[in-house]
């Protein structure tokens, strides 16, 4: 094996593309990677909801942003949203089973996080005060 090389079979194309094999996962992180969607999913681990249940749950979210949040999490078979016949409408959401596993997931990245928090703070302070721009080489 040649120095540099890791074994890995290279990629047909760069990643994003439609031919890549790994493309899916884009539209994964444009779902759990935008500002709403993850909290969503954290409120309901706790349960079925009403809308306000969710949106008092979800700090800062205005009821236009929950309801497309909503709507895009139900379309991708994360959330169940279930009417009932009542004047007016009454209307619950729950997280799926995919949104279940998807919650665990967003579990363990937030158990990291915590866990890792103190040393990527110290990280970013040794990199600002060392790092590029500060004249050390």
């Amino acid at each position: 094996m040649s120095a540099g090389h890791t074994g890995v079979t290279p990629l047909p194309a760069p990643c994003g593309l439609p031919e890549h094999p790994d493309c899916g996962i884009r539209d994964v992180l444009d779902r759990i990677g935008d500002r709403w969607s993850v909290l969503a999913i954290v409120e309901l681990t706790a349960g079925t909801r009403r809308f306000r249940q969710v949106q008092r749950g979800v700090h800062g979210i205005s009821q236009r942003m929950l309801t497309l949040t909503l709507r895009r999490l139900e379309r991708d078979g994360l959330v169940l949203r279930t009417a009932y016949p009542t004047v007016p409408v009454s209307v619950t959401y729950e997280l799926t089973d995919r949104g279940r596993s998807l919650a665990a997931l967003i579990g363990q990245l937030a158990d990291w996080s915590l866990a890792n928090r103190d040393g990527v703070a110290e990280s970013r302070r040794r990199y600002d005060a060392d790092g590029p721009g500060s004249g050390v080489s």
